[in-house]
């Protein structure tokens, strides 16, 4: 029910006098930001004058060095307090506008006061610490988000608390000023809801903390679970609900909780740019993001991996996949193998590389293998691996004090002046010596050292392993399933090698390989990083899915995405997912939590979206109204593409950005190279960053996660859609809408599309001449 005139009056008082505070406080800071900046000057003026100092005495070296390190701390301090600063000017600038958008009455018993508590965004308290606005994942928040009217539990560091929830209000706030007010039971009124989400998409997701729903509130607030996984139906929030659980793990563990302890997973770098101001504007500094590509390429350093895009349009193009070679290889059985076969790997089955110096071996594949075999069998591989490196580093070491007293050397030494004898020495005395020769050898075993630094590295780097080759081994030996012909799979094996041979890797060796890589060397793991986020996981495989959580032994994981989606693979159903990856994850504590309500698009455009699924009734729409899909038909490609023009250019005059999406790149390239001349477009690619307005062009899987007011989906015609395997596909475009759809098809249409209920879109056909 709608609250009286009077009552909006006094919240309106209250939200005024709470502003002026809000100002007053921004006004103080703002003095303080100007204060450090002009203080982290100075520190950073001081710290480059003393940097350009070139000491020559080692004494002044010293002490000079020590004096930089303290300078770069402060330059460090003062930066960093800068930072915090700004960033609380962020805050208060965002409070300033709106305080808090949710007030709860609570009493704890019968005979305490009822309290008035409101909810915001941050934490605002007045000059005597009197919380005026509570921070929205404070443990009494949970209330509001989880309570419906009377008795109310909700956690505290002190344990489970229980309270009496006597009123939930919810407010609109802009530019100070109430523009809807109302109380209910609901965690977010659709009155709310409907305002926020009829609003125009721009080139940024909003934070969501003002609509969060119970079941999003779920996942934020997790902190039990070792493995979430998070099963939505497009356009349920699943990855807003993930950036405000990031934010609210921040906040809950902030003692011992960094935010690049984090790392999100994104499906592509536009992604990345659309999430990149959700944790800024609730004050939090944003978490590591890093696509699948990236992540891989900085493991294979040398080589080009193939990326997901790549591999989708390949398959697109080629008509010799081997499904049941990749099931297997993308499989937890896959990745069983190969940590079988690293932990029984013999010694002399290890495929050692000589280690080579100006052209000649400096160390045998033959020594190496004599040293691996000496060592007992029973060793850990990574064990075996160090004590096979400091066995080389000592021999190293070895030839370094033989070779420091060679004539060569002493021609060297003989030849320097004084300034680079100093520098040879370091931070070494002319007293640290007994006598002149022990001085000489010292400065001969500095320069072979230095000339013999490759080799130092190569030893270090374990380059004196092959791994490409130990995998070739692997997959010439492995158990393979009876489906696999061997003839395939001996074509696979060459594929690999000849990827090698052109510094290319294709995805589906990356997971194993690096596995294979690490077991054998105790590389790869990062123990530092507490909790790990993969969006869009559908279109992860399995192997891919366990090589992250082995590169992330002590992360908590939260797996979230949609099997309708799956652009790469079959549909799969959430609990079926959920027990294999525990099992393949080995985790005690799995948690899943499904979000079927769809929040994005209209009830027109998820009703069409949905009706595509085989269970798309499982899919609830929310309720706001919009016009029914278009479904346009035209016969010929002129045709389609002067249609796509008309449509293009009437959407244009109701919304900034309409997306045109293709089913690959070559068709996206076909309708912009038609479009750029007619109006201002864009072609989008794997390596942008950030999406103009306008027209933007670009194949399906670039979109993955993104969402834009109007979508003309470009050629759904039976050719382009045939059958049930394209439902994925078109589900996915369909669902990227939030206020207008249109379906453009070359010809006939898709089954798909022409199977469907006909009130639920509305239909123009070309006539035919």
């Amino acid at each position: 029910m709608t609250t009286s005139d009077q009552e909006q009056q006094q919240e309106q008082q209250r939200v005024d006098a709470v502003i002026k505070q809000v100002k007053a406080r921004a006004k103080e800071t703002d003095r303080l930001v100007a204060k450090a900046h002009r203080e982290t000057d100075v520190i950073q003026k001081n710290y480059g004058d003393n940097n350009s100092v070139n000491t020559f005495e080692v004494d002044d070296r010293i002490e000079t060095n020590a004096e930089l390190q303290q300078q770069k701390q402060m330059v460090e301090r003062a930066v960093e307090s800068e930072a915090i600063l700004n960033r609380q000017v962020g805050v208060l600038k965002d409070l300033s506008n709106s305080p808090y958008f949710g007030r709860i009455d609570i009493q704890d018993s019968p005979d305490e006061t009822p309290e008035k508590l409101y909810i915001g965004t941050a934490s605002f308290v007045d000059e005597k610490q009197n919380f005026l606005v509570y921070d929205w994942r404070a443990p009494i928040s949970s209330v509001y988000y989880n309570g419906t009217l009377g008795k109310v539990n909700y956690q505290t560091p002190m344990g489970e608390q229980t309270t009496e929830l006597q009123k939930k209000r919810q407010f609109q706030i802009d530019h100070g000023q109430i523009k809807n007010m109302f109380d209910t039971n609901e965690t977010v009124g659709d009155e709310i809801l409907q305002s926020v989400l009829g609003e125009q998409n721009d080139a940024y997701m909003q934070n969501i903390v003002a609509t969060i729903q119970k079941e999003q509130n779920d996942i934020i607030r997790d902190t039990y679970s070792d493995l979430l996984v998070v099963q939505g139906v497009a356009g349920s929030g699943k990855t807003s609900a993930i950036l405000q659980r990031i934010a609210f793990l921040l906040y809950h563990s902030r003692a011992s909780l960094e935010a690049d302890q984090m790392v999100l997973f994104s499906p592509n770098r536009l992604f990345s740019h659309y999430i990149s101001e959700v944790l800024p504007s609730l004050g939090e500094r944003n978490m590591r993001q890093v696509t699948l590509a990236e992540f891989l390429s900085a493991r294979f350093q040398g080589l080009t991996v193939e990326s997901l895009f790549e591999r989708y349009e390949r398959d697109r193009q080629s008509m010799t996949q081997m499904p049941a070679i990749r099931q297997f290889q993308e499989s937890a059985d896959f990745m069983q193998q190969v940590d079988a076969y690293c932990h029984q790997l013999p010694a002399d089955q290890m495929r050692f590389t000589n280690i080579v110096f100006n052209g000649e071996v400096f160390f045998s594949r033959a020594e190496i293998t004599a040293i691996a075999t000496a060592l007992p069998a029973a060793m850990q591989p990574a064990d075996r691996f160090l004590s096979i490196k400091n066995t080389l580093i000592k021999r190293l070491k070895h030839r370094i004090d033989h070779e420091a007293q060679a004539d060569w050397v002493n021609d060297i030494i003989d030849q320097l002046n004084d300034e680079d004898y100093h520098d040879w020495l370091g931070d070494k005395r002319r007293g640290d010596f007994q006598s002149l020769d022990d001085e000489v050898f010292y400065i001969g075993k500095q320069i072979v050292t230095k000339r013999l630094r490759q080799v130092y590295d190569a030893i270090y780097n374990g380059y004196f392993l092959d791994t490409y080759e130990q995998y070739n081994d692997f997959l010439n030996q492995l158990d393979r399933p009876t489906a696999i012909d061997p003839a395939q799979w001996q074509a696979r094996i060459q594929q690999f090698q000849a990827g090698i041979e052109y510094h290319r890797i294709a995805l589906l060796d990356c997971a194993p390989l690096l596995l294979l890589r690490d077991s054998l060397t105790g590389s790869g793991q990062n123990r530092r990083m507490q909790y790990i986020f993969v969006d869009e996981m559908q279109d992860y495989s399995l192997a891919q899915l366990l090589y992250i959580k082995h590169a992330f032994p002590l992360a908590k994981f939260t797996l979230l995405g949609d099997s309708e989606q799956a652009l790469f693979k079959d549909i799969e159903r959430p609990q079926q997912l959920l027990e294999r990856l525990r099992d393949a994850f080995n985790v005690r504590r799995a948690n899943l939590i499904t979000l079927n309500k769809s929040y994005r698009s209209t009830l027109q455009i998820t009703n069409f979206a949905k009706a595509l699924l085989p269970d798309g009734d499982q899919i609830q729409a929310f309720t706001r109204e919009g016009d029914l899909p278009k479904v346009m038909i035209r016969y010929g490609e002129d045709s389609a593409l002067k249609g796509l023009l008309t449509e293009v250019t009437q959407q244009l005059e109701h919304t900034k950005t309409v997306a045109v999406l293709t089913k690959d790149l070559a068709e996206s390239k076909k309708v912009y190279q038609y479009l750029k001349h007619q109006t201002i477009a864009t072609l989008m690619a794997d390596s942008d960053r950030t999406m103009p307005q306008g027209v933007i062009v670009m194949p399906i899987y670039l979109a993955k996660g993104l969402e834009f007011d109007a979508v003309i989906a470009y050629d759904v015609s039976a050719k382009n859609y045939p059958d049930a395997a394209s439902v994925g596909l078109l589900y996915t475009i369909a669902s990227r809408a939030m206020h207008h759809l249109t379906l453009l098809s070359v010809d006939d249409v898709s089954p798909l599309i022409a199977h469907l209920d006909p009130t639920l879109f509305t239909i123009e056909h070309q006539v035919r001449v």
